[in-house]
């Protein structure tokens, strides 16, 4: 599998893998999100989430894939840093602010900054038209983030808290984008770097959930927890191994704005699983989203 990948990365075979693998990440991420801000506390579902993940990614780190070298070990602990303040900004602003406000400043900050970043380290560039999908995108999540602020009836100052703390993970994320496109690309096994990268990431936060939980215990019951738990990390494998893939592929610039139509997937799990409301201008910004897509996929 990792030979075929390799032979494919750069190659039309090869983006066209990126862009099903993006696409497939968004939907992930979406249900990934929404599991974060569903019942439970988001710090408690988050350690519980990472507690599966480093149990189901030690075994294939250490038995299935071949062994990381010295330097994919040091970015390694780069990615932990990194992702660790990605999920204490996200755990942040979903203790503060609903889903369906929060999630589309997230994914809304870093599609801009992962592009500029992409076209500096990794020498990509978008044409103008693919600039105006990148702004439609952005646009559209803004949007949609702006209208479901305006109707949330939670205290306002927990809300500018929460978007404060989102915009924080949206710079994150196109951090942590780009910096995993390098490691994944720089690794003489792109398995091997998925593997111990679910493994060594997920080392933190169960720690802090395991402290939050003496003090709070679970209220939804720890079984409930722990089922919505391992869920959560069989998807994070397919959300973030899938986007990590498709950097691998392909652009890392396209892969990242792709998957940012996780926005329009998380709008329809608020409002069909959470029951969050969706109206018309929803429907019309969700569309603006799916039309930046489509421009920067096919505007090149």
């Amino acid at each position: 599998m990792s030979e075929w990948l390799a032979a494919i990365a750069g190659t039309p075979e090869g983006a066209l893998a990126a862009t099903i693998l993006a696409l497939i990440s968004a939907v992930a991420h979406a249900a990934f999100g929404a599991l974060q801000k569903g019942r439970h506390d988001p710090w408690l579902i988050r350690g519980s989430i990472d507690f599966w993940l480093a149990l189901i990614s030690a075994p294939v780190a250490l038995f299935l894939v071949p062994w990381l070298n010295g330097e994919v070990a040091l970015i390694l602990l780069g990615a932990l840093g990194i992702h660790f303040v990605y999920k204490l900004t996200v755990a942040l602003a979903y203790e503060r602010a609903a889903y369906t406000v929060v999630y589309p400043v997230i994914r809304g900050t870093g599609p801009l900054v992962t592009v500029l970043a992409a076209s500096v380290i990794f020498h990509e560039h978008f044409s103008l038209l693919q600039w105006l999908g990148v702004l439609c995108l952005s646009a559209g999540m803004m949007l949609l983030a702006a209208r479901n602020y305006a109707q949330e009836r939670l205290d306002r100052r927990n809300l500018v808290i929460g978007l404060f703390w989102a915009v924080a993970g949206g710079l994150m994320v196109a951090l942590y984008t780009v910096y995993d496109a390098y490691g994944i690309r720089v690794s003489p096994d792109p398995f091997t770097f998925l593997a111990w990268f679910f493994f060594v990431t997920a080392l933190d936060f169960p720690l802090i959930a395991y402290l939050r939980y003496r003090r709070t215990g679970a209220p939804d019951g720890v079984g409930n927890l722990m089922g919505r738990g391992i869920a959560g990390a069989f998807i994070a494998w397919v959300s973030f191994g899938g986007v990590m893939l498709a950097t691998y592929l392909d652009k890392v610039g396209e892969a990242a704005v792709l998957r940012e139509t996780s926005t329009i997937f998380a709008a329809l799990i608020g409002w069909f699983v959470l029951g969050e409301t969706v109206g018309p201008r929803r429907l019309a910004f969700m569309g603006l989203i799916a039309l930046g897509a489509v421009i920067v996929e096919f505007g090149g």
